[in-house]
This record gives C-alpha cells, structure tokens and sequence, in this order.
C-alpha cells in the first residue's frame, strides 16, 4: 500500500473545500480536548459526513474506496478472521484470492494493524477503504448471514402475532412488536428512504417507504398488530398512548451502528385507524459541500458570489421535499466563519448546525417568525435564517432587516424563481421594497440519477424529445436509463441529486417587479438575460448521462 500523501486529513479537507479553516480550528481544539482521531471529531462536531472523510483517507492513503452495501461475503474469507476481531478493530474480510486477503479498514493507514492482519491471516493484505458504519453494518450481515429486513420483519410478525393472541406477557426488550418497530426503522434506514408510512386497512396494515421521492410498497402486517405497533410509536415519539381521536407530532432517535437518525412522527386519525408516517433525517447525508450540490460550474460561481453579499434577502423555492434545507445549510456552512454570527428561525430544527445559533419556532407558547425575526434583530446577527416567509408581518421584518445591512436566507412555495416575487407584492410588501431587498431566488427540485449497475444507452421517442424542445437536436446526443436491477430495487435509479435556476436581480428585473410584472414576464427577462431554467439544468444532467429524459419529463413538463 503506497501512502500517497503525509499531509493532515484536516488541511486536505480545507484544501478540497469540505472543511472551512474556522471549522478546522475548532476542530484541532476538540481534539486536544479529546484526544480523538481528527475524523472522528469532525463528524461529532458535524463538521464533515463519513463519506467525506473516508474519500479523502482512501485518497491520502492510496487505497480504493468500497461499497459494502451490495458485497457478497465470502466465506473463506470470514473463516481467516473472528467476528470479535473484526468488530474491535472496525474491519471486515471482504475477498479471499489465493494469498491475497482484502480487508475494508476506516484507518487504513494504521501500518501496525495491517502487520497484526498478516501475521494472524498468513495471507497478503491488501486494504480497501470504508466507513465505520458500512463496516459495521457489514460485519452484521456477513458474520450474522443474509437474512434480508423482510424475512426478520415477516418473522418477527409471526411471532408478535402468536404473543398477541396467546396473551403472553414478555419483557419489552424481549417484545417481538418492539423488534419489529426496530427492523422496520432499519430497513428506512438502509433503503436511504426519506419517510416510512404505516397504513391501516380494513384487515391490514401496509407499510410504504419513500425512497427518491417514490413511495415503495413495504411488508403488510397483521392487522391484529394495528394497536401495539402504533402504541410503541407513540412510546418512542413521547405521545399521548391515549389520545387517537387527534393528530399528534414528536420526534426520537434511532442510531444505526454510530449513525445517528433522527425522526419526527406524526399521527393522523383515519377510518381504519391511526395513520403514522415518520421523516427520517439523516444528519451524515445532510452536511455537504457546496460542490456536491449539483450546480453547475456556472451557476456555483454565481451562488456563491451572490451569498457572499453583505446584505439583501436569498429566497429559495420549490415544493416540500425538494432539498430546500440542504441548499440553505451547505450556503450557511460556506459562509459561516468566526467574525460573523449566524442566527436561524426553523419549524423545525431539522439539523443541528455547529456554530451557528438555531431558534426552534413554538407557535402555541407565542413564539412565530415574526415574534422570533423581532427577537433575532436584538441578538445582533450579520446574517439570518428564517425557515419560511409565510405571512406579511414576516416578509415586512424581513425586507427591514436586509436594507438595515442583514444577509437574509429565507424559503417560498412558488412554482418557479420569478413567481417569489408577485408572491411577497400579494402579501402587501410594496413593490419597491422587494426590488430594493431581493437579491436573487433559487428554484430548484429533486431528479433521480441512473443507477449505476443498470445503466444503458437508450434513444428516447420522437414524443419525449418534441415535448421537451429538442426534436432533431436530440438526435446528436447519447441518451441512458436504468433498466433495473437488485441494486436498484429494480427501479433503475439509485440517488438524486437537484437541479436549480437563479434569478439574479439586475436593473431590468428591478424594473420589472417596481411595474409589479407578472411572474412569465420576469421569467422571459431572466431567461434571455442567461437565466439557466430548471428545464434547461435538467436536459444537462440527462446529456451528460446523470438521469434519463423519462425522470426529465416527470419533474419539469408541465404540459406547455
């Protein structure tokens, strides 16, 4: 194993822009604290996400990063090393070929245990990297078999099924609903689904997982279960067991090796029963670098010119669930350094962000956006974060605090970037106050990418291309999709990544919103200006093989 590069993980990861040089100080201060390795202090602190950080190692050491997710094992292999040894020194054997022993490490270039390695296999060791929680997670399933979630979970509702009905009193470590609550909240996790429904039928409860924005059917389960699987919920969730004749919200945290998932539940009456869907928020999958949020180089350079202003107000839009949170905390975490103080309003505090101050909005005890954007103004911030501008009193303090000198990031639901502004004109903020305080709007949306195990070329029909304005243009290029696969879960895509437009408020767009112009006329300016539409992002990432024209056409065709 050739060691490719001595110098500090911390100094690669600012040199790659994954790490601030503030964030690295407080870094190297926690780990003289501590004494733990720099990696793991910063994903504690949430500085970095494992996989950040296991790219950079592999790279630093010279070694291939490894996916374990879909590794087979290999029993020959496993035979060479115990599960103990595995589990306490965080490796797995992978591959045994002849002499030749692959071992996924996190540390791969700790040289003493690569020795301890070849002198207990005997073999050669060649290392590969991965995270502590693949690893982890690896030595589970290898060492523990195959059994997939849905046979533990069909199993385990066999056996909550009989103690349901045999009226069996058990421990609630011992209980096989709780296990089964366990195993469902797992199979979420390892799917990278974003929400977990529970759906009670009339003789059946159905699970469903929302996995790239498209809800997978889960296992059934009894319905004799119905009322201990959502009691256990609301255990965890800290609800009313009681109350089912109201919806209820609450939160807990799951963990998933050393993964930390946190959940917020919540409960809605229906016919057949309470319905429950959890969001499972993933903090590893949420601190990302502005570069791995699928701009492209053109609009980077001009997000990050545009949040670099000492004042103004950023709106970003688009539906639920279309990444607005990921964009508004990797420009925070861009620009977030120790001379400037960074206040959030969030309903709710989704993340928590290392640094930076995070006021969680309570409504019944009086505490909305605009009592909270009073509030923040007293704390002396230079910049702001307001989850949502929902109603005038918080679009007014707003616009006041972005021409009093205050960077401003806030959230709209519109359709498009131009509509943000007839929005904040309805509401009642005159017109030359939002040209005078909006900056510029990011619209953006969610699209699946091609799974890369299934990936084909392919040409799209005569009718796809004209719907999309290519017709003979569409001709020069290659095209690809996903034909499906286990990998996949046999839907061809494994993934999103976001596409985006940015309005930059210029003196035509000014003059247009102080005319108070309709949202498809400040768009036709932004657009012959060089706006790069959302349509326009989308067609770029099919050409360049990242998603196919069918997931095109299913996020940005609206008919017209």
């Amino acid at each position: 194993m050739a060691i490719q590069s001595t110098q500090p993980l911390g100094e690669l990861l600012v040199e790659r822009g994954l790490l601030t040089k503030d964030q690295l100080s407080v870094a190297l201060k926690e780990q003289g604290r501590t004494g733990k390795r720099m990696g793991e202090v910063l994903v504690s602190l949430g500085f970095c996400g494992e996989d950040d950080i296991s790219r950079v190692v592999a790279s630093q050491a010279g070694v291939k990063m490894m996916d374990l997710s879909q590794a087979k094992p290999d029993p020959a292999a496993l035979e060479l090393i115990d599960e103990e040894f595995a589990k306490h020194n965080k490796l797995v054997p992978v591959r045994l070929s002849g002499d030749n022993l692959v071992v996924a490490m996190d540390t791969t270039l700790d040289v003493m245990l690569i020795d301890k390695l070849q002198g207990k296999t005997g073999k050669f060791i060649e290392i590969v990297q991965a995270t502590e929680t693949d690893i982890l997670q690896a030595i589970d399933r290898f060492y523990g078999g195959e059994t997939s979630e849905d046979d533990a979970i069909e199993q385990l509702s066999l056996e909550a099924e009989q103690v349901e009905r045999g009226g069996e009193q058990v421990g609630e470590e011992e209980s096989p609903v709780v296990k089964l609550v366990d195993q469902l909240l797992l199979k979420g996790a390892k799917l990278g689904a974003t929400d977990i429904h529970i759906e009670p039928d009339e003789n059946t409860v159905r699970t469903r997982f929302r996995v790239d924005g498209i809800l997978q059917q889960g296992p059934s389960l009894p319905k004799t279960l119905q009322s201990g699987l959502i009691a256990r919920l609301k255990v965890m969730g800290n609800l009313n067991i009681a109350e089912s004749r109201m919806p209820q919200d609450g939160r807990f945290r799951f963990y998933m090796g050393k993964r930390k998932i946190d959940l917020r539940l919540s409960t809605l009456p229906t016919v057949f029963g309470e319905n429950v869907v959890m969001r499972l928020l993933d903090k590893s999958k949420v601190i990302l670098g502005m570069d791995r949020l699928g701009f492209t180089p053109k609009n980077s350079e001009l997000f990050k010119d545009l949040i670099s202003r000492p004042n103004g107000i950023i709106l970003v839009t688009g539906p639920t669930g279309s990444g607005k949170t990921t964009t508004l905390y990797a420009a925070l975490s861009y620009i977030n350094s120790s001379d400037r103080k960074i206040v959030t309003l969030e309903d709710p505090v989704e993340y928590e962000i290392p640094m930076i101050r995070q006021a969680q909005i309570n409504v019944r005890a009086g505490f909305t956006y605009a009592a909270g954007m009073r509030s923040i103004l007293r704390q002396d911030p230079d910049i702001i974060l307001v989850g949502e501008i929902r109603d005038a009193e918080t679009a007014e303090i707003a616009v006041q605090a972005a021409l009093t000198g205050h960077l401003v990031f806030s959230t709209l639901h519109t359709n498009d970037s131009a509509g943000a502004f007839p929005r904040l004109i309805d509401m009642g903020i005159e017109s030359f106050l939002v040209s005078s305080s909006v900056i510029c709007v990011v619209a953006q949306r969610l699209i699946r990418k091609i799974c890369p195990k299934c990936k084909t070329e392919y040409q799209p029909t005569d009718e796809d291309l004209h719907k999309l304005g290519l017709n003979d243009k569409g001709r020069k290029y290659k095209f690809y999709t996903g034909k499906g696969c286990d990998f996949c879960s046999g839907t061809g895509y494994q993934g999103r990544c976001a596409i985006y437009e940015i309005l930059k408020v210029n003196q035509k767009i000014e003059k247009l919103i102080l005319e108070r112009a309709d949202g498809p006329e400040i768009r036709q300016a932004a657009a012959d200006g060089g706006m790069m539409t959302l349509l326009h992002d989308a067609l770029i990432k099919a050409v360049n093989g990242q998603t196919s024209i069918q997931e095109v056409l299913r996020v940005t065709y609206a008919g017209n």
